[in-house]
Protein backbone atom coordinates (compact mmCIF):
# COMPACT_ATOMS: atom_id res chain seq x y z
CA UNK A 1 0.00 0.00 0.00
CA UNK A 2 1.71 3.62 -1.05
CA UNK A 3 1.30 6.15 1.65
CA UNK A 4 -1.38 8.24 -0.05
CA UNK A 5 -3.42 5.76 -0.41
CA UNK A 6 -3.02 4.74 3.10
CA UNK A 7 -3.96 8.10 4.20
CA UNK A 8 -7.13 7.88 1.92
CA UNK A 9 -8.01 4.30 2.05
CA UNK A 10 -7.58 3.72 5.84
CA UNK A 11 -6.73 -0.13 7.09
CA UNK A 12 -7.25 -2.12 4.21
CA UNK A 13 -7.55 -5.88 3.62
CA UNK A 14 -4.35 -7.42 2.39
CA UNK A 15 -4.92 -9.10 -0.93
CA UNK A 16 -3.98 -12.92 -1.36
CA UNK A 17 -1.01 -11.83 -3.42
CA UNK A 18 -0.26 -9.35 -0.23
CA UNK A 19 -0.54 -12.26 2.27
CA UNK A 20 1.91 -14.19 0.88
CA UNK A 21 4.62 -11.95 1.70
CA UNK A 22 3.65 -10.69 5.16
CA UNK A 23 5.75 -10.66 8.31
CA UNK A 24 5.79 -13.79 10.76
CA UNK A 25 3.63 -13.48 13.82
CA UNK A 26 5.49 -15.14 16.61
CA UNK A 27 3.65 -15.97 19.66
CA UNK A 28 4.57 -16.71 23.14
CA UNK A 29 2.32 -17.95 26.38
CA UNK A 30 5.12 -17.69 28.22
CA UNK A 31 3.73 -15.64 31.47
CA UNK A 32 7.47 -14.69 32.77
CA UNK A 33 8.86 -11.20 32.02
CA UNK A 34 11.08 -11.41 28.89
CA UNK A 35 14.00 -9.31 28.14
CA UNK A 36 14.24 -6.74 26.62
CA UNK A 37 14.42 -6.15 22.95
CA UNK A 38 17.10 -4.45 21.92
CA UNK A 39 16.73 -2.99 18.26
CA UNK A 40 18.57 -5.25 15.27
CA UNK A 41 17.64 -2.50 12.63
CA UNK A 42 16.32 1.01 12.29
CA UNK A 43 16.94 3.64 14.65
CA UNK A 44 18.11 3.12 17.65
CA UNK A 45 16.43 3.08 21.14
CA UNK A 46 16.61 1.97 24.63
CA UNK A 47 13.75 -0.95 25.00
CA UNK A 48 11.33 -1.35 27.75
CA UNK A 49 10.61 -4.38 29.66
CA UNK A 50 7.12 -5.19 29.86
CA UNK A 51 6.38 -6.42 33.16
CA UNK A 52 5.15 -10.53 32.95
CA UNK A 53 5.17 -9.76 29.02
CA UNK A 54 7.16 -9.45 25.89
CA UNK A 55 8.05 -6.61 22.78
CA UNK A 56 6.93 -7.63 19.33
CA UNK A 57 9.70 -8.50 16.87
CA UNK A 58 9.27 -7.09 13.56
CA UNK A 59 11.03 -6.12 10.24
CA UNK A 60 12.35 -3.56 8.16
CA UNK A 61 10.60 -3.61 4.20
CA UNK A 62 11.58 -0.34 2.00
CA UNK A 63 11.93 1.41 5.40
CA UNK A 64 8.74 1.19 6.69
CA UNK A 65 8.74 -1.28 10.25
CA UNK A 66 6.08 -4.38 9.88
CA UNK A 67 4.60 -5.95 12.85
CA UNK A 68 2.33 -8.95 12.50
CA UNK A 69 -0.91 -9.12 15.52
CA UNK A 70 -3.08 -12.07 15.44
CA UNK A 71 -6.16 -11.81 17.46
CA UNK A 72 -7.26 -14.90 19.21
CA UNK A 73 -8.36 -16.73 21.89
CA UNK A 74 -5.22 -17.18 24.90
CA UNK A 75 -5.22 -19.36 27.59
CA UNK A 76 -3.55 -17.47 30.31
CA UNK A 77 -2.09 -18.33 33.75
CA UNK A 78 -3.06 -15.75 35.94
CA UNK A 79 -1.13 -17.26 39.07
CA UNK A 80 0.15 -21.29 39.53
CA UNK A 81 -2.77 -22.94 40.26
CA UNK A 82 -5.31 -20.68 38.14
CA UNK A 83 -5.55 -20.60 33.96
CA UNK A 84 -8.18 -18.56 32.46
CA UNK A 85 -9.57 -18.79 28.98
CA UNK A 86 -8.74 -15.07 26.99
CA UNK A 87 -8.61 -13.49 24.04
CA UNK A 88 -5.79 -11.61 23.09
CA UNK A 89 -3.12 -11.41 20.81
CA UNK A 90 -0.02 -13.43 19.45
CA UNK A 91 -0.68 -16.26 22.52
CA UNK A 92 -1.13 -13.65 25.30
CA UNK A 93 -2.70 -11.38 27.39
CA UNK A 94 -2.35 -8.77 26.95
CA UNK A 95 -0.43 -8.64 24.05
CA UNK A 96 2.95 -8.21 23.48
CA UNK A 97 4.35 -3.91 23.77
CA UNK A 98 5.32 -2.75 20.11
CA UNK A 99 7.87 -0.59 20.05
CA UNK A 100 9.21 1.80 17.90
CA UNK A 101 11.12 5.45 17.43
CA UNK A 102 9.43 8.74 16.95
CA UNK A 103 9.22 9.50 13.21
CA UNK A 104 9.15 5.74 12.35
CA UNK A 105 6.65 4.75 9.69
CA UNK A 106 4.89 1.62 10.56
CA UNK A 107 2.80 -1.13 9.39
CA UNK A 108 0.66 -2.99 10.98
CA UNK A 109 -0.80 -6.38 10.04
CA UNK A 110 -4.09 -7.82 11.91
CA UNK A 111 -5.59 -11.54 11.67
CA UNK A 112 -8.38 -12.10 12.87
CA UNK A 113 -8.98 -15.56 14.38
CA UNK A 114 -11.45 -14.86 16.64
CA UNK A 115 -14.98 -16.32 16.48
CA UNK A 116 -16.27 -12.56 15.59
CA UNK A 117 -15.53 -9.67 13.53
CA UNK A 118 -12.84 -7.33 14.98
CA UNK A 119 -10.61 -4.07 14.36
CA UNK A 120 -8.02 -2.31 16.51
CA UNK A 121 -7.55 1.19 18.06
CA UNK A 122 -4.20 2.76 18.38
CA UNK A 123 -5.32 4.57 21.78
CA UNK A 124 -3.35 8.30 21.95
CA UNK A 125 -1.80 7.56 18.54
CA UNK A 126 -1.90 10.83 16.41
CA UNK A 127 -2.88 9.31 13.01
CA UNK A 128 -5.15 9.81 9.77
CA UNK A 129 -8.69 9.00 10.45
CA UNK A 130 -8.91 5.94 8.14
CA UNK A 131 -6.48 4.46 10.50
CA UNK A 132 -7.77 4.46 13.82
CA UNK A 133 -9.28 1.73 13.91
CA UNK A 134 -13.03 2.12 14.99
CA UNK A 135 -15.14 -0.43 13.04
CA UNK A 136 -18.01 0.87 11.17
CA UNK A 137 -17.08 4.68 11.42
CA UNK A 138 -13.68 4.66 10.08
CA UNK A 139 -13.21 0.97 8.89
CA UNK A 140 -14.94 -2.10 7.92
CA UNK A 141 -14.56 -4.66 10.51
CA UNK A 142 -12.17 -7.05 10.24
CA UNK A 143 -14.07 -10.81 9.52
CA UNK A 144 -13.19 -13.66 11.22
CA UNK A 145 -10.10 -15.09 9.06
CA UNK A 146 -9.50 -11.84 7.31
CA UNK A 147 -5.93 -9.93 7.59
CA UNK A 148 -6.15 -5.49 7.31
CA UNK A 149 -3.00 -3.90 7.78
CA UNK A 150 -2.23 -0.06 9.06
CA UNK A 151 -0.26 2.44 8.85
CA UNK A 152 1.17 5.63 9.61
CA UNK A 153 3.85 7.46 10.48
CA UNK A 154 4.49 7.89 14.80
CA UNK A 155 4.54 11.58 14.74
CA UNK A 156 5.61 11.88 18.24
CA UNK A 157 7.39 9.79 21.50
CA UNK A 158 5.33 8.20 24.47
CA UNK A 159 3.60 5.67 25.74
CA UNK A 160 0.16 5.00 24.28
CA UNK A 161 -2.15 1.86 23.97
CA UNK A 162 -4.22 -0.67 21.55
CA UNK A 163 -7.16 -2.12 21.78
CA UNK A 164 -10.76 -3.05 20.06
CA UNK A 165 -13.00 -0.88 18.56
CA UNK A 166 -15.19 -3.48 17.91
CA UNK A 167 -18.08 -5.08 20.59
CA UNK A 168 -15.82 -3.88 23.00
CA UNK A 169 -17.52 -4.40 26.07
CA UNK A 170 -16.89 -8.43 25.06
CA UNK A 171 -13.66 -8.01 23.56
CA UNK A 172 -12.09 -5.68 26.10
CA UNK A 173 -13.37 -7.75 29.41
CA UNK A 174 -11.99 -10.91 27.49
CA UNK A 175 -8.44 -9.55 27.48
CA UNK A 176 -8.00 -8.19 24.12
CA UNK A 177 -5.26 -4.68 24.91
CA UNK A 178 -1.38 -4.15 24.52
CA UNK A 179 1.00 -1.11 25.09
CA UNK A 180 2.44 0.89 22.05
CA UNK A 181 5.91 2.91 23.17
CA UNK A 182 7.33 5.48 21.05
CA UNK A 183 10.83 6.37 21.82
CA UNK A 184 12.33 9.58 21.06
CA UNK A 185 14.60 10.21 18.04
CA UNK A 186 17.31 11.11 20.41
CA UNK A 187 18.32 8.12 22.47
CA UNK A 188 19.36 10.50 25.08
CA UNK A 189 15.83 12.10 25.30
CA UNK A 190 14.66 11.05 28.91
CA UNK A 191 16.97 8.45 29.19
CA UNK A 192 16.83 6.16 32.22
CA UNK A 193 18.37 2.87 33.33
CA UNK A 194 15.10 0.95 33.62
CA UNK A 195 11.77 1.22 32.17
CA UNK A 196 9.03 -0.35 32.95
CA UNK A 197 5.63 -1.01 31.50
CA UNK A 198 2.16 -3.15 32.38
CA UNK A 199 -1.40 -2.62 32.06
CA UNK A 200 -3.98 -2.48 34.66
CA UNK A 201 -6.95 -5.04 33.60
CA UNK A 202 -9.55 -6.77 35.09
CA UNK A 203 -11.73 -10.04 34.88
CA UNK A 204 -14.87 -11.30 36.49
CA UNK A 205 -14.17 -15.12 36.56
CA UNK A 206 -16.52 -17.29 39.30
CA UNK A 207 -14.42 -19.54 41.55
CA UNK A 208 -14.27 -22.94 39.70
CA UNK A 209 -14.72 -21.70 36.05
CA UNK A 210 -12.39 -20.42 33.44
CA UNK A 211 -13.86 -18.08 31.00
CA UNK A 212 -14.54 -14.41 32.35
CA UNK A 213 -18.01 -12.95 32.84
CA UNK A 214 -18.64 -10.50 30.75
CA UNK A 215 -21.96 -9.09 31.13
CA UNK A 216 -21.96 -7.75 34.44
CA UNK A 217 -19.85 -4.49 33.55
CA UNK A 218 -18.85 -3.31 36.76
CA UNK A 219 -18.51 -6.47 38.74
CA UNK A 220 -14.56 -7.33 38.95
CA UNK A 221 -13.45 -9.96 41.18
CA UNK A 222 -9.96 -10.72 39.81
CA UNK A 223 -7.19 -7.25 39.58
CA UNK A 224 -4.44 -8.27 37.47
CA UNK A 225 -1.33 -6.17 36.12
CA UNK A 226 -0.95 -7.59 32.81
CA UNK A 227 -3.60 -10.39 33.34
CA UNK A 228 -1.01 -11.75 36.43
CA UNK A 229 -2.25 -11.35 40.20
CA UNK A 230 -0.24 -11.75 43.44
CA UNK A 231 1.70 -13.40 44.13
CA UNK A 232 2.48 -14.16 40.42
CA UNK A 233 3.46 -10.80 39.36
CA UNK A 234 6.79 -10.10 38.79
CA UNK A 235 9.22 -8.08 41.03
CA UNK A 236 10.56 -4.79 39.28
CA UNK A 237 14.25 -5.24 40.05
CA UNK A 238 16.44 -2.44 40.46
CA UNK A 239 20.16 -1.96 40.95
CA UNK A 240 20.70 0.91 43.57
CA UNK A 241 21.45 4.72 42.17
CA UNK A 242 19.27 3.76 38.97
CA UNK A 243 16.85 6.01 37.47
CA UNK A 244 13.93 4.18 37.02
CA UNK A 245 10.76 4.85 34.60
CA UNK A 246 7.12 2.65 35.19
CA UNK A 247 4.95 3.36 32.38
CA UNK A 248 1.22 1.96 33.79
CA UNK A 249 -2.06 2.17 31.49
CA UNK A 250 -5.62 1.62 32.69
CA UNK A 251 -7.90 -0.37 30.89
CA UNK A 252 -10.43 -1.25 33.69
CA UNK A 253 -13.73 0.16 34.56
CA UNK A 254 -12.35 2.34 37.61
CA UNK A 255 -9.33 4.09 38.85
CA UNK A 256 -6.24 2.81 40.87
CA UNK A 257 -4.57 4.88 42.97
CA UNK A 258 -0.49 3.04 42.66
CA UNK A 259 1.27 3.76 45.50
CA UNK A 260 4.84 3.07 46.19
CA UNK A 261 6.78 2.92 48.80
CA UNK A 262 10.75 3.68 50.00
CA UNK A 263 10.59 7.18 47.38
CA UNK A 264 8.88 10.14 46.33
CA UNK A 265 8.38 9.89 42.12
CA UNK A 266 7.35 12.18 39.61
CA UNK A 267 4.78 11.85 37.22
CA UNK A 268 6.69 12.29 33.82
CA UNK A 269 3.82 11.13 31.29
CA UNK A 270 0.54 10.48 30.13
CA UNK A 271 -0.78 9.48 26.79
CA UNK A 272 -0.71 12.79 25.78
CA UNK A 273 3.28 12.68 25.75
CA UNK A 274 5.76 13.95 28.10
CA UNK A 275 5.11 16.53 31.20
CA UNK A 276 7.44 19.32 31.31
CA UNK A 277 9.99 19.81 34.39
CA UNK A 278 8.01 22.91 35.66
CA UNK A 279 4.54 20.96 35.77
CA UNK A 280 5.79 17.99 37.52
CA UNK A 281 5.56 17.87 41.37
CA UNK A 282 6.90 15.10 44.22
CA UNK A 283 4.15 12.02 44.61
CA UNK A 284 4.31 8.58 46.56
CA UNK A 285 0.76 7.94 44.83
CA UNK A 286 -0.57 8.64 41.63
CA UNK A 287 -3.94 7.84 40.32
CA UNK A 288 -4.51 6.18 37.12
CA UNK A 289 -8.15 7.10 35.77
CA UNK A 290 -10.18 4.71 33.20
CA UNK A 291 -8.16 4.85 29.67
CA UNK A 292 -5.42 7.10 30.62
CA UNK A 293 -1.47 5.99 31.07
CA UNK A 294 0.80 7.29 33.77
CA UNK A 295 4.69 7.49 33.47
CA UNK A 296 6.31 8.06 36.99
CA UNK A 297 9.94 8.14 37.48
CA UNK A 298 12.55 7.97 40.92
CA UNK A 299 15.91 7.94 41.62
CA UNK A 300 16.48 3.89 43.16
CA UNK A 301 18.82 5.43 46.17
CA UNK A 302 16.80 3.76 48.83
CA UNK A 303 18.02 -0.27 49.03
CA UNK A 304 15.03 -2.79 49.97
CA UNK A 305 11.99 -4.62 48.92
CA UNK A 306 9.58 -2.15 48.61
CA UNK A 307 5.76 -2.80 48.26
CA UNK A 308 3.98 -1.23 44.69
CA UNK A 309 0.22 -1.25 44.61
CA UNK A 310 -3.45 -0.37 43.74
CA UNK A 311 -4.23 1.55 47.47
CA UNK A 312 -7.90 0.32 46.54
CA UNK A 313 -7.62 -2.22 49.22
CA UNK A 314 -10.67 -4.34 47.85
CA UNK A 315 -8.07 -4.47 44.93
CA UNK A 316 -5.43 -6.16 46.52
CA UNK A 317 -7.33 -9.20 46.84
CA UNK A 318 -8.42 -11.90 44.97
CA UNK A 319 -12.06 -13.35 43.90
CA UNK A 320 -13.82 -13.28 47.28
CA UNK A 321 -17.57 -13.15 47.70
CA UNK A 322 -19.27 -9.54 48.78
CA UNK A 323 -21.60 -11.23 50.71
CA UNK A 324 -20.16 -12.90 53.54
CA UNK A 325 -21.27 -11.09 56.69
CA UNK A 326 -18.96 -9.35 59.03
CA UNK A 327 -18.24 -11.87 61.92
CA UNK A 328 -15.66 -9.52 63.48
CA UNK A 329 -16.18 -10.41 67.41
CA UNK A 330 -18.76 -13.21 67.37
CA UNK A 331 -17.45 -16.10 69.04
CA UNK A 332 -18.00 -19.11 66.19
CA UNK A 333 -16.80 -22.16 68.47
CA UNK A 334 -20.04 -23.82 69.64
CA UNK A 335 -21.90 -23.47 65.91
CA UNK A 336 -18.11 -24.63 64.42
CA UNK A 337 -18.24 -27.53 66.62
CA UNK A 338 -22.03 -28.56 65.36
CA UNK A 339 -20.48 -27.68 61.98
CA UNK A 340 -17.95 -30.07 62.27
CA UNK A 341 -19.98 -33.32 62.82
CA UNK A 342 -21.50 -32.51 59.74
CA UNK A 343 -18.55 -31.34 57.74
CA UNK A 344 -15.39 -32.32 58.54
CA UNK A 345 -13.34 -29.99 56.63
CA UNK A 346 -15.34 -26.72 57.84
CA UNK A 347 -13.37 -23.91 58.89
CA UNK A 348 -14.36 -20.89 60.96
CA UNK A 349 -13.49 -17.63 59.24
CA UNK A 350 -13.52 -13.54 60.29
CA UNK A 351 -13.98 -13.58 63.65
CA UNK A 352 -10.57 -11.99 64.30
CA UNK A 353 -10.66 -9.99 61.29
CA UNK A 354 -9.29 -11.97 57.80
CA UNK A 355 -5.45 -11.83 58.46
CA UNK A 356 -5.63 -15.82 59.04
CA UNK A 357 -6.50 -16.48 55.44
CA UNK A 358 -3.36 -14.90 54.39
CA UNK A 359 -1.60 -18.25 55.97
CA UNK A 360 -4.57 -20.96 56.47
CA UNK A 361 -4.23 -23.54 53.55
CA UNK A 362 -8.11 -24.38 53.16
CA UNK A 363 -9.98 -26.67 50.28
CA UNK A 364 -10.70 -24.17 47.20
CA UNK A 365 -12.36 -25.58 44.44
CA UNK A 366 -10.74 -26.24 41.20
CA UNK A 367 -8.82 -23.22 39.13
CA UNK A 368 -8.92 -20.90 42.16
CA UNK A 369 -6.63 -18.75 43.70
CA UNK A 370 -6.75 -17.72 47.67
CA UNK A 371 -8.17 -14.28 48.24
CA UNK A 372 -5.31 -13.27 50.38
CA UNK A 373 -2.10 -15.14 49.65
CA UNK A 374 2.26 -15.08 49.01
CA UNK A 375 4.82 -15.28 51.44
CA UNK A 376 8.06 -12.86 52.30
CA UNK A 377 10.60 -13.13 54.61
CA UNK A 378 8.83 -12.87 57.87
CA UNK A 379 5.89 -15.02 56.69
CA UNK A 380 2.64 -14.41 55.21
CA UNK A 381 2.30 -11.42 52.93
CA UNK A 382 -1.48 -11.51 53.12
CA UNK A 383 -2.11 -9.79 49.65
CA UNK A 384 -3.67 -10.46 46.29
CA UNK A 385 -4.79 -8.92 43.25
CA UNK A 386 -2.63 -5.93 41.92
CA UNK A 387 0.32 -6.30 44.49
CA UNK A 388 4.13 -7.15 43.89
CA UNK A 389 7.39 -5.47 44.97
CA UNK A 390 9.99 -3.14 43.61
CA UNK A 391 13.28 -4.55 44.31
CA UNK A 392 16.56 -2.23 44.60
CA UNK A 393 19.96 -3.84 45.77
CA UNK A 394 23.31 -3.41 45.56
CA UNK A 395 24.31 -6.35 43.68
CA UNK A 396 22.41 -6.25 40.79
CA UNK A 397 24.15 -6.33 37.85
CA UNK A 398 23.54 -3.22 34.82
CA UNK A 399 21.08 -4.94 32.42
CA UNK A 400 20.25 -7.57 34.82
CA UNK A 401 16.32 -8.29 35.72
CA UNK A 402 16.43 -11.49 37.34
CA UNK A 403 15.01 -11.84 40.61
CA UNK A 404 17.42 -11.01 43.35
CA UNK A 405 15.68 -12.77 46.11
CA UNK A 406 14.71 -11.02 49.61
CA UNK A 407 16.33 -8.23 50.91
CA UNK A 408 19.02 -8.71 53.51
CA UNK A 409 18.62 -5.76 56.11
CA UNK A 410 21.45 -4.56 57.94
CA UNK A 411 21.78 -5.56 61.68
CA UNK A 412 19.60 -2.88 64.09
CA UNK A 413 17.19 -1.61 60.95
CA UNK A 414 14.23 -4.20 61.01
CA UNK A 415 10.81 -3.11 63.32
CA UNK A 416 11.12 -5.27 66.51
CA UNK A 417 9.15 -6.64 69.52
CA UNK A 418 9.35 -4.00 72.68
CA UNK A 419 10.29 -6.65 75.52
CA UNK A 420 10.81 -3.36 78.07
CA UNK A 421 8.05 -1.68 80.52
CA UNK A 422 4.95 -0.78 79.45
CA UNK A 423 3.57 2.18 81.34
CA UNK A 424 0.32 2.47 81.86
CA UNK A 425 -1.81 4.48 79.79
CA UNK A 426 -3.46 7.93 81.08
CA UNK A 427 -7.28 8.25 80.24
CA UNK A 428 -8.78 11.86 80.83
CA UNK A 429 -12.17 11.70 81.71
CA UNK A 430 -14.59 12.70 79.09
CA UNK A 431 -17.63 15.12 79.92
CA UNK A 432 -21.04 14.19 81.92
CA UNK A 433 -23.96 13.76 79.38
CA UNK A 434 -26.51 16.07 80.69
CA UNK A 435 -30.19 16.95 79.35
CA UNK A 436 -28.65 19.17 76.63
CA UNK A 437 -26.48 16.57 74.89
CA UNK A 438 -27.82 15.42 72.13
CA UNK A 439 -28.88 11.82 71.97
CA UNK A 440 -29.49 9.48 69.09
CA UNK A 441 -32.71 7.79 68.70
CA UNK A 442 -32.92 4.79 66.56
CA UNK A 443 -36.15 4.89 64.46
CA UNK A 444 -38.97 2.37 64.66
CA UNK A 445 -40.79 2.97 61.35
CA UNK A 446 -40.84 4.85 58.35
CA UNK A 447 -43.04 7.46 58.67
CA UNK A 448 -41.92 11.05 58.93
Amino acid sequence: MSRSGAAVLGAGLVSRAGAASLPEAPSLADPATQPPLHPREGRPYNPVVTLNGWSLPWRMKDGVKEFHLVAEPVVRELAPGMKARLWGYNGSSPGPTIECVEGDRIRIFVTNKLPEHTAVHWHGILLPNGMDGVGGLTQPQIKPGKTFVYEFEMRKSGTFMYHPHADEMVQMAMGMMGFIVVHPKDPEFMRVDRDFVFLLNAFDIEPGSATPKINTMLDFNLWCWNSRVFPAIDPLVCRTGDRVRIRAGNLTMTNHPLHLHGVAFEVTGTDGGWVPKAARWPEVTTDVAVGQMRAIEFVADAPGDWAFHCHKSHHTMNAMGHDVPTMIGVDQRDITERISKLVPDYMEMGSKGMAEMGEMEMPLPDNTLPMMTGWGPFGPLEMGGMFTVVKVHDEVKPGDYSDPGWYKHPQGTVAREWTGDTPAAERQAGPEADERTPRAVKPTHHEH
